[in-house]
Parts: C-alpha cells; structure tokens; sequence
C-alpha cells in the first residue's frame, strides 16, 4: 500500500514584468531576455494513487471548459514523464485533479502552471528521490515556462526563458488582471510579431528593471515594464489597446501585457490603490475579468498529504 494516497499541491500564475525578444534561433524558437514574477492566482492539483502504469486527468474550476482531459494535457503529459524517466518498473499511476483559476491561453503559463504541480505532486505520491533542480530540468522539456512555475518568487528568464537566476527583492507589488474571453496562441503572437520587427537586437534586461525590483518601488517599476510582443497581440486582438488604455485611465501606474496575452496586468501604487482600481474595471469589465493579485509569491507547494 502507498505511503501517501494522495497529494495536493497550490501552483501561482506569473507575470512577465519584463519580455525582450530577440531572433529566432536554429531551433524554431526566440532567445529571450525576461523577468517573471509570480503572482497569487493558483491552480490546485491533487494526484492520487491509481493502478499501475494508468495516468488521468479531470479539470474543474473557472476555466475547465477551455482544456481537454486527455493524454496531450500538459499535466498529464508531465505525471508521464516523470514515470518515464524514473519508475524503473515500479507499479505507479495517478489520476490527477486539476482546479483551474489560471486562465487558458491568457500569457500567464497556465498549461505550465499545470505541468509543474503534477510534477511535484507525483514526485511526492511516488515518493521519489528527485532534487528540485531535477524538476526543472525535467520541467523545461515540457516547455519553457514550466521551471519558473516550480522556482517561483522572481526570476531572470534566458534562453527560451527556462534558464533561470532567481531574482532578490524586498516588499510585494501589487496587480490587477484584466482577463479576456478570448486566449490567444503563443505561437501565432510570436509569428505575428517576427513580421512586424525587422531584425531584432539581442534582448537584455535593463538595469533600472533590476534596481525597481531590489527597491520594492512600484513607481520605479512602472517606469521599467516593457513587453516586446505588445504589437503583436495587439494586432491579434485589437481591444487589447482598449483595456490598457481602460486601467491606465482609472488610475494604474502603469499596465503591460503578461506573456503573449490577451492578459492585461496593471501595476498599481499600493493595497488601496488596486481595490480601487479593481472596483472601477470590474464595473466596466465585469466581474469575472478582473482578479486582484499580489507577487511575488513562492512556486508549486505541497500543501496537503493524506496518508
């Protein structure tokens, strides 16, 4: 019988407080040059223990209806993996439970989110000896977004942003997130903007962008957000203009894509600023499209083992 019958684990979402996209490598994708940061809008996910070699995955939450429960999910892709690579013939399987608050295809690494909590959540139902840099190694090869989602707090994103140097900061920042009805393909954004730029230079972080995030100053790092794929979203989904000109307008300090989009995250200059910036977007948005958030906050974490 198996020493844990079940684990649950808590994933954030991340921001890109940063995203400088330089050219397309040999292998399909960009370098890049980012920062994350994560932020408190969680994904659960509870693995428990199923009969032998058997991987399942059932969604629910806000956003079950735009993910499919099958073998291509990236959760349950990730619980494979890691059997893979690990089991050695042992009699493992999960069927994993996913609550799903992370938008889909929203630019904040919500299938990646997924991924590394199935991770961690396997790798603790099965009880494996497996180091938390071997989960991110493990990680990037699900994709580039999935070993931030382990690190967490904030972090310099290079290569495809998978390799990782965790980022030291002092206070927290705090966000509101305008969500979209509509997600937008990572891929189809990335291409969109290779035809918008010319030849792009290699992506740096600025150093002001470092300093605003050792200072805890939110003015200062307004002053510093930058996303490179801004254009190209927005050409994909021309509203996106609107929305940011929307949480500027009610007072935030500054506002950027997350990722590719279409999610719009807006820095505000405290607690009380965000509520009321929340207030005014949700009275125009809807109360559904708006979530408040603060970063950064820790990566994937076990928070409950039942015996």
């Amino acid at each position: 019988m198996p020493v844990e019958e079940s684990v649950r684990v808590r994933v954030p979402a991340k921001i890109n407080v940063s995203l400088a996209v330089g050219p397309t490598r040999a292998d399909g994708y960009h370098d890049l040059a980012t920062v994350f940061q994560a932020v408190s809008l969680y994904d659960e996910l509870t693995a428990t223990w199923a009969p032998a070699g058997e991987v399942s995955v059932t969604t629910i939450g806000p956003f079950a209806d735009h993910v499919r429960d099958d073998e291509d999910n990236l959760a349950c892709r990730a619980a494979r993996l890691l059997m893979d690579r690990y089991s050695e013939g042992a009699a493992w399987g999960a069927d994993l439970l996913v609550d799903k608050a992370i938008p889909v295809a929203g630019g904040m690494a919500g299938g990646s989110a997924d991924a590394a909590a199935a991770l961690l959540a396997c790798a603790a139902l099965w009880d494996l000896d497996v180091s938390p840099a071997e989960l991110r190694t493990l990680g990037a090869e699900l994709g580039a977004d999935v070993p931030f989602a382990l690190l967490g707090g904030a972090a310099v994103g290079t290569n495809r942003g998978d390799e990782l140097v965790p980022v030291l900061g002092r206070g927290c920042f705090h966000w509101v997130l305008a969500l979209s009805e509509v997600g937008l393909s990572t891929p189809e954004v990335f291409a969109r903007h290779d035809e918008l730029v010319g030849t792009p230079v290699t992506p740096r972080i600025r150093d002001e962008l470092m300093a605003a995030l050792g200072s805890g100053d939110p003015e200062q790092l307004a002053a510093s957000l930058r996303n490179d794929l801004t254009d190209a979203a927005c050409a994909l989904q021309p509203g996106l203009v609107d929305t940011l000109e929307l949480g500027r307008r009610h007072g935030a300090l500054a506002g950027l894509l997350s990722g590719s989009g279409p999610t719009c995250a807006f820095l505000a200059a405290g607690e009380s600023a965000a509520m009321e910036l929340a207030r005014n977007l949700r009275a125009e948005l809807g109360a559904d499209a708006v979530r408040r958030v603060r970063g950064p906050v820790p990566g994937a974490k076990l928070v409950q083992v039942v015996r």
